[in-house]
């Protein structure tokens, strides 16, 4: 299960907005990045047939399933600050992470998840 917070679920509805009213937010998770792993947002138009589908309605987070094997448990969040604002992510699955907070490795790959969301 992700959780995404309210204030990530309006940044989404703003961004999903400009970009056209429809489609989601996607998380993934590919090779990369001073840990190992590292997080890829992007805008989709469109939700997959195989996507797992957090949020609520014009709030999707869209994510596929060899990424959710990673990200199970994860919480999403939005801050704002004077210095820098952006997505923040909670990955309880990640063993160690860069400082930037944008890559994470884990010390064993989790086992693969059940169907459904």
């Amino acid at each position: 299960m992700i959780q995404v917070t309210e204030k990530a679920q309006q940044r989404i509805r703003q961004i999903v907005a400009k970009e056209g009213g429809s489609g989601g937010l996607r998380l993934a998770v590919q090779g990369g990045g001073c840990s190992g792993l590292s997080y890829l947002f992007k805008l989709e138009a469109k939700e997959r047939a195989s996507d797992r589908v957090f949020g609520s309605g014009d709030a999707k987070v869209l994510i596929d399933p060899k990424s959710f094997v990673y990200l199970d448990g994860l919480t999403l969040d939005y801050k704002e600050s004077l210095i820098q604002s952006g997505f923040v992510i909670d990955n309880p699955n990640a063993a160690k992470t860069c400082s930037c907070g944008t890559s994470f490795d884990v010390t064993q790959p989790p086992a693969a998840s059940g169907a459904g969301s």
